[in-house]
């Protein structure tokens, strides 16, 4: 459940959807903090609920994460808003460790992307499976018609300790729990300001990240359709990728 009053913003995913998402992380919720299983608490609201995405977007509550619905499935159109976009880094730092610290990059593992096409090492987090999760998406991924596979490499990367380049906020990237495909085939609205929205990318690959967790880039308005980041929470559930 959500805290708030009948007076606040509503909201796409939950508290639930949250603690449902990360249960190795997180044990709770008492309706101000969210409660952590090392007994962290932290509180999930900034009192500013009238932040504009501008603001969210560089300095994003917890809540904020859980505002924007995002379109799981859905036909891909041009999209209005930046659902999933918004990242609390404190949040983050705790749940995979700050980069700038020296703290996420002993938890990379190695993952085979595309074994029977590609088959080069990436690195990506172990935290919360996430090594589980894109090791079946590159199972998945591998079994599709070679016109689809040229979309998958070489890949644009995984983990790299930076922020994103618009807001100056932490990207998905520092903490080692998104990845990017073939820029080749990509579009990025920062190489685009004035043009339209535009998308190379097949429906059935988005589809395959999904359904183990990530999300992507090209759902967002400011778009980045190479981009994918493990984010189950605004997904409505914990994906079995193992």
């Amino acid at each position: 459940m959500l805290l708030l009053g009948a007076s606040a913003p509503s909201f796409a995913a939950s508290m639930d959807d949250l603690l449902r998402a990360y249960p190795d992380a997180l044990a709770g919720f008492d309706g101000a903090d969210l409660i952590w299983r090392d007994g962290t608490r932290m509180p999930v609201a900034d009192g500013r609920p009238d932040k504009d995405m501008a603001e969210q977007l560089r300095n994003g509550s917890i809540l904020d994460q859980l505002r924007l619905p995002y379109p799981v499935g859905a036909p891909v159109l041009p999209p209005q808003q930046d659902p999933g976009r918004v990242r609390n880094r404190a949040f983050f730092d705790k749940m995979y460790g700050d980069c700038r610290s020296g703290q996420v990059a002993p938890k990379l593992v190695p993952v085979v992307w595309l074994p029977n096409t590609w088959g080069h090492v990436v690195r990506i987090t172990s935290v919360n499976g996430v090594d589980h999760a894109l090791a079946a998406v590159s199972r998945e991924l591998d079994a599709l018609p070679a016109q689809d596979k040229r979309y998958l490499y070489p890949l644009g990367g995984t983990y790299a300790c930076r922020s994103v380049a618009d807001t100056g906020a932490t990207s998905m990237h520092a903490w080692g729990a998104a990845i990017d495909i073939n820029p080749a085939y990509s579009d990025y609205w920062l190489w685009r300001r004035d043009a339209p929205y535009v998308d190379r990318i097949p429906t059935e690959i988005v589809a395959v990240f999904e359904r183990h967790g990530f999300i992507w880039g090209g759902r967002w308005a400011h778009y980045d359709t190479m981009h994918f980041e493990y984010r189950p929470e605004l997904l409505g559930q914990r994906p079995t990728s193992e």
